[in-house]
């Protein structure tokens, strides 16, 4: 399945939720998706032989880091982009214009992002339209 095949379907599965939204628009969500899904995974961490990493939030900034840690002792970070809070500002920009709801599942297990034209509760997220394919 393309790219562009998936933000059809996307844009064909908001339009059975009474949402009407633009390629340009559905393809921002499912890029969006994308995003956070991949920030989630990288928040859960990852390893190797070597040494293991994951993405933490400095507890007074707020700032992002990718955090290493080597097995043979240490630790070491580097400040990166936030791209999770960028991509839930095209989201809410989105949402606020096509008079809709999202939330943010961030099991990385998942879908990352469900959009619907009702409040997503977190205990009952999975109703709205999950924007990945």
């Amino acid at each position: 399945m393309t790219a562009r095949t998936e933000t059809y379907a996307l844009i064909a599965q908001l339009a059975t939720r009474g949402i009407s939204i633009s390629f340009e628009d559905a393809n921002t969500l499912r890029r969006a998706q994308l995003t956070l899904h991949r920030w989630c995974e990288l928040e859960c961490g990852d390893g190797n032989n070597y040494g293991s990493w994951a993405i933490e939030r400095d507890d007074v900034t707020n700032l992002p880091y990718m955090c290493q840690y080597p097995h043979d002792g240490g630790m070491g970070r580097y400040r990166i982009a936030d791209r999770e809070a960028g991509a839930l500002r095209r989201v809410t920009a989105i949402c606020k214009r096509i008079g809709a709801y999202y939330h943010y599942q961030t099991d990385p297990r998942g879908c990352a992002l469900y959009v619907s034209n009702e409040p997503l509760p977190d205990h009952n997220y999975s109703h709205g339209i999950a924007c990945c394919a």
